[in-house]
């Protein structure tokens, strides 16, 4: 069943979140969830949109209750919201509340009910998953607002959570506090070769997880488990309308060159890393020996120094003995 957005909902392009939201979000799950890893745990965002990008600063806790046997009982202090958001807009009122905020990896049956509350404060709230346990490298975000579904049949419309592209984004002052951060679980001994090609391994890992979703959404809509959506069909077809074509003889040769002299610039950093490592060795090898040379005189004359002194000192006590020896002779005779 084709089904297309409503007209009337205006989407950001994307939305950045802040590495400070991240941090507030993951203290707040310690605190209140502790052993208890199914438990999820619900704040508030604050940021601004500027040029239709939602940026998401700041956030804040909020009590929540829901009982997980059942979906429809839960629980969000709305109260607690209204008090919390005026105090901030004392310190900051550049910052909107601009919507809420779960963890886990995935959507719930009762977000969009507690959407609805949150629409007090605000007409269309932002809702980001946060993943604090990820078992994946990548984004632990995702970004989410609810729009109406209008049916192509003419049945109602429902309403449903539309995904909005997301990244991590920072101020200069957040980069040196996340630098700082890092420096305790940073791996010193790595070079900057592993990095990247551990970032890549990551990319690649994500892009064959895309793929999978990808051929299993396909799989689904053919067999008829969910309705087919244009929007995701057209997304797929602009990816593959990307992808440069490879039974063309010169696309090919002009790929291997490129990789070719990448690798070839690589082999070369590493001889040069290697021969520059060598060079500092041999000259810190030699420096030791001139300075060892320089002090070798000077280590020779206070050995010397000290047995002229020790031989005096010999000299000494005989010449002491022998006195000693002379007047107990001579105090005998008197005797």
């Amino acid at each position: 069943m084709p089904s297309v957005l409503s007209s009337k909902t205006i989407l950001p392009d994307k939305v950045v979140v802040h590495p400070l939201v991240l941090l507030s979000v993951v203290d707040h799950y310690n605190r209140v969830s502790g052993n208890k890893s199914k438990a999820r745990v619900v704040g508030a965002l604050l940021g601004s949109v500027k040029n239709n990008v939602l940026d998401v600063s700041n956030s804040f806790a909020v009590p929540f209750e829901e009982d997980r046997t059942n979906p429809k009982v839960w629980f969000v202090d709305h109260n607690y919201v209204e008090n919390m958001y005026y105090m901030f807009r004392k310190i900051n009122a550049r910052e909107k509340l601009v919507g809420w905020y779960h963890t886990g990896s995935s959507l719930r049956q009762n977000d969009l009910e507690i959407n609805e509350l949150f629409k007090r404060f605000m007409s269309n709230p932002l809702l980001c998953t946060i993943d604090v346990q990820p078992k994946e490298e990548g984004l632990p975000t995702s970004a989410y607002m609810a729009v109406e579904e209008i049916n192509d049949d003419g049945s109602p419309t429902m309403k449903t959570f539309a995904h909005i592209s997301s990244e991590i984004g920072a101020e200069e002052a957040e980069e040196i506090g996340v630098e700082h951060l890092l420096r305790d679980i940073k791996d010193t001994m790595t070079g900057t070769l592993s990095q990247k090609v551990s970032t890549q391994l990551i990319a690649i890992e994500g892009l064959a997880r895309s793929l999978k979703e990808m051929h299993q959404y396909l799989c689904d809509v053919v067999s008829g488990n969910i309705t087919l959506n244009n929007q995701i069909l057209y997304q797929m077809q602009n990816i593959i309308n990307l992808l440069p074509n490879l039974n063309v003889e010169e696309t090919l040769h002009s790929l291997t060159i490129k990789s070719n002299d990448e690798l070839l610039a690589i082999y070369i950093a590493s001889l040069v890393r290697s021969v520059i490592a060598l060079h500092d060795l041999i000259n810190n090898k030699i420096a030791v020996r001139e300075v060892e040379k320089d002090e070798l005189p000077i280590k020779l004359k206070k050995i010397q120094k000290k047995d002229e002194n020790e031989e005096k000192t010999k000299k000494d006590v005989a010449k002491d003995l022998k006195t000693t020896t002379f007047e107990i002779e001579e105090n005998s005779k008197k005797f």
